[in-house]
């Protein structure tokens, strides 16, 4: 589990590292960062590393042949899932309680961070009596900062970013600089004053007395998506709430509530699934060497996570209600698992193993050819 969650949080750093290079994060700050990342990594990471396990322990032990020997001494193959039964419902309950409470955590503490860099840059950046371009991309001029609270005074804001030929000058007697976190946004709050709007030449004016600007953060975190929190982000209290109070909201989000929430269950139960399926599999594949089962049980849970998403595509669009088409994955592995139980009971599973022998010397081969020619 651990080795698979390192391998997706350095793919995802090196996606993020204009933002840790830009905002010169230190390492405390990045760890700080990686560990909110986590919980939502995790629930994927927890049933491969779930099936992994009890695979190349029932490969070993068929290996070795022990299973042969507990066989004879008058074990039968159910007897021995005691072990990978509790095992992968330990799996489960941790993967169910990342899912309902660890997620949530994670993405809120993560963007409740990201703001408040923002908000810290954007103080430091500002300096009073000074014309400054470097927050955004946009033009702000503040007589006087308070870089403690943020507050502004005697305030000249341009924004020209939106369109070439249209332009915004807002003056405004005092504001602050806040932060937005439902929506992912830094927002300059203005109050008191005038908009000056330049569209082809034309000028209209605009008096306020309140007046908020949203800034892109896009622009300045790259390879961070903050927006408005998505179903994916949401607390497992919030998705059933928005689940039962559905009248105001479009069709297609609330598909997505109500993918979301099944998405929550299914992959926790995905660790007993796989976790079960593992040991006929196993036994299947006995005499295989430990390399090459990583590289299987890879590759099953490939087709896995391939049907699961899949259904999940289906649910989002309608095709398929979220309640079916979110546990096809699911169903499909725990009656293929429990037909590998049964064959395995009455000793009428095949060994793959000739079969990954032959395939092996075949490929061998083939390279070699190939290499000669070269």
């Amino acid at each position: 589990m651990s080795f698979l969650l390192a391998l997706i949080l350095i793919g995802r750093g090196l996606k993020m590292r204009e933002l840790f290079l830009g905002l010169e994060f230190s390492v405390s700050d990045a760890s700080v960062l990686f560990l909110y990342m986590v919980p939502m990594f995790l629930l994927m990471v927890l049933p491969i590393a779930c099936m992994i396990s009890v695979f190349l322990t029932f490969l070993r032990m068929s290996t070795d042949r022990e299973l042969v020997a507990l066989k004879a001494g008058g074990v039968s193959i159910y007897q021995l899932l005691t072990a990978p039964v509790l095992f992968s419902l330990g799996c489960l309950c941790l993967a169910l309680f990342i899912s309902l409470h660890g997620i949530s955590w994670g993405v809120g503490n993560f963007r409740t961070t990201i703001l408040q860099i923002a908000n810290t840059r954007a103080k430091i950046i500002l300096q009073p009596g000074v014309f400054n371009h470097d927050i955004f991309g946009l033009t702000l001029f503040a007589r006087k900062v308070d870089p403690v609270t943020g507050r502004l005074s005697q305030v000249i804001f341009e924004d020209s970013t939106r369109d070439e030929r249209t332009s915004i000058t807002v003056l405004a007697s005092e504001g602050e600089i806040i932060t937005d976190e439902k929506k992912g946004a830094l927002v300059f709050h203005l109050l008191n004053g005038r908009i000056y709007r330049v569209d082809r030449g034309n000028v209209s004016i605009l008096e306020f007395e309140d007046y908020s600007v949203s800034l892109d953060l896009n622009k300045l975190f790259a390879g961070v998506d903050l927006g408005e929190i998505r179903p994916n982000e949401m607390a497992w209290g919030d998705l059933l709430r928005l689940d039962r109070t559905h009248s105001a909201r479009s069709e297609s989000l609330q598909r997505r509530i109500s993918t979301e929430i099944q998405k929550r269950c299914a992959l926790p139960m995905a660790c007993l699934v796989l976790g079960v399926f593992a040991v006929p599999l196993a036994r299947t594949f006995g005499g295989v060497k430990r390399q090459l089962g990583v590289g299987l049980a890879l590759v099953f849970f490939l087709i896995y996570y391939a049907l699961f998403s899949v259904g999940m595509t289906m649910a989002e669009s309608g095709i398929l209600p979220s309640s079916v088409g979110l546990w096809l994955a699911n169903v499909f592995f725990a009656l293929v698992g429990g037909l590998g139980l049964y064959l395995a009971h009455k000793e009428r599973a095949l060994s793959a193993f000739p079969f990954v022998r032959t395939l092996t010397a075949k490929t061998r081969l083939f390279l070699q050819s190939k290499k000669r020619k070269a």
